[in-house]
């Protein structure tokens, strides 16, 4: 072999070395490369690693590359109303179409449970229950918003509208139950049909109290209950009735599921959500009965008190009617009249009214009228 080609072998063998050198000292000049911010929707975004949850709080597209390459492993990012533009990036980086970001963006969905390609969409409504110190005509009882779940092979993506049903809550929750978080992003699904049905069970006690004031109110014996606050609160009842009701078909659906639903470790817990959203339904149509029963009873007891009404106004018409029949007569001015010439006729003709009045207010008072 001639000199060159050695010369030139070796210049293949320093140069790599050379440049990696200069790569690196550059790098330690530069100093670390900057992380990416999360967007100011995102509430939160954790790579999961056998039902573990990894230091850190990582841009969502990093997680969701790290979680690709790690095994027994998922991303969770959660968004709180997010943007056009926020959702479309999510969107792209997770392979979600067109359809499924456009879901995202808008609120007051019904529940249900939809496949996109290899991504299912689990919709659910959250209830909360507003503080009120008195029932009136215009009280919110119920505040309603929406959550969205969308579950992949990597990842679960959570997006709620509204200002009730936080997650924060679910998601400490189920990190203290490493058992449940190592069966993957259907975990999470599990974690916030809990929670949402939690919340369901505890509108529904609050609404209860409430139910109870009214039925004191309408059933007391001064009657101050007012027909439109118990029409109010029948429209609340009526919102809640439709963010729960819905649900069950869904829930149902997913239990039915088989390969594309919740994996088998986790069916026994749906199985128990389905049972306390069961629970929760037949409470709520109970109170929608109840209502509808003071209701009516209310409209009766509006009913009655108008016709005592109108048996006073009879009453008592009828006693001035005897007094305007006694003037009338004595007021036609005939020459030819009895007692015209009397002495005690515009005496008697006074007692005689006053004995025909008092004598009909006791009859009314004793058959009730009065």
């Amino acid at each position: 072999m001639d000199r060159s080609a050695v010369r030139t072998r070796r210049r293949g063998r320093l140069l790599p070395g050379l440049v990696a050198r200069l790569l690196g000292r550059a790098e330690e000049e530069a100093g670390p490369a900057p992380r990416r911010a999360n967007p100011d929707a995102v509430v939160d975004c954790a790579v999961y690693v056998a039902g573990r949850r990894e230091p850190g709080r990582p841009h969502y597209a990093d997680a969701y590359d790290r979680a690709r390459r790690t095994r027994r492993a998922f991303v969770w990012l959660g968004l709180h109303e997010p943007g056009p533009a926020v959702m479309a990036a999510v969107g792209r980086t997770f392979g979600l179409d067109e359809l499924a970001v456009a879901q995202a963006l808008a609120d007051g969905h019904r529940p249900t449970v939809q496949r996109h390609g290899e991504v299912t969409l689990l919709v659910l409504r959250t209830a909360g229950y507003v503080e009120h110190t008195e029932l009136t005509a215009t009280s919110e009882v119920i505040d309603t918003g929406d959550v969205m779940v969308f579950l992949g092979d990597r990842f679960a993506l959570t997006v709620r509208h509204g200002a009730t049903g936080a997650l924060t809550p679910v998601r400490e929750d189920v990190q203290r139950r490493p058992g449940v978080l190592a069966e993957g992003p259907w975990a999470v699904a599990y974690a916030v049909c809990a929670r949402m049905v939690d919340l369901y069970l505890e509108v529904a006690g609050h609404l209860e109290r409430d139910l109870e004031r009214v039925e004191e109110s309408v059933f007391a014996r001064d009657r101050d209950a007012d027909i439109q606050h118990i029409y109010q609160l029948k429209r609340e009842v009526v919102e809640f009735k439709r963010a729960v009701l819905p649900l069950q078909a869904p829930m149902r659906a997913l239990l039915e599921q088989r390969g594309e639903g919740p994996p088998p470790a986790l069916h026994r817990w749906f199985a128990d959500v389905e049972s306390r959203l069961t629970r929760a339904v037949d409470r709520i149509g109970a109170y929608d009965e109840l209502l509808n029963s003071i209701l009516q009873s209310r409209l009766a007891q509006l009913a009655v008190e108008q016709n005592n009404d109108m048996r006073k106004i009879a009453a008592w018409a009828a006693i001035a009617a005897t007094q305007t029949a006694v003037a009338g007569v004595y007021g036609m001015n005939f020459a030819h009249m009895p007692e015209l010439g009397w002495r005690y006729g515009y005496a008697g003709a006074l007692l005689l009214m006053a004995t025909a009045a008092v004598t009909l207010h006791r009859l009314f008072r004793r058959s009730g009228w009065l």
